[in-house]
């Protein structure tokens, strides 16, 4: 009889462990990317995942440390709107640049879903449709100010 093999919650794309010495992965951060998501899994005993939708990541950046350079890792920055993770570091993974590739090419197509650019990524913080904050000092009374010389 075949043994029945464990169904995963998701389909994954790509899966990896955070690496330390030698880039070996003996720890116990598991990064994970879907379709829709990034997932980030720590601990042993007490199990903690973190998701953020791909359609909310606004900036990438590659970090490449000589030290992780050397075993063939490099450490990705995820900036989101996320509210609970804003900045999300996924540290010493192999092959970074393929995986910073794969999150190009899937947080694009999740902006195309949700038709999202990175204009919208910013509504709160962006300035008002004139393109500068207007104050007006003119507006108050001269009379309110008595200057003495």
């Amino acid at each position: 009889m075949a043994k029945k093999k464990k169904k995963e919650p998701y389909d994954y794309i790509w899966r990896d462990r955070r690496r330390v010495i030698f880039g070996l992965p003996w720890t116990f951060t598991t990064y994970m990317l879907t379709e829709t998501k990034f997932i980030t899994r720590t601990g042993f005993f007490k199990l903690e995942e973190d998701e953020i939708d791909l359609y909310k990541v606004s900036d990438k950046k590659l970090v490449l440390p000589f030290w992780q350079r050397l075993v063939g890792c490099g450490t990705i920055e995820l900036l989101s709107r996320d509210v609970d993770t804003p900045k999300k570091e996924i540290r010493c993974v192999k092959k970074p640049r393929e995986v910073l590739a794969l999150l190009d090419k899937q947080i694009e197509e999740q902006r195309t879903r949700y038709n999202t650019r990175g204009r919208d990524l910013y509504s709160g913080i962006m300035p008002p449709p004139h393109g500068h904050a207007h104050f007006d000092d003119d507006d108050q009374d001269d009379e309110d100010y008595d200057i003495e010389d």
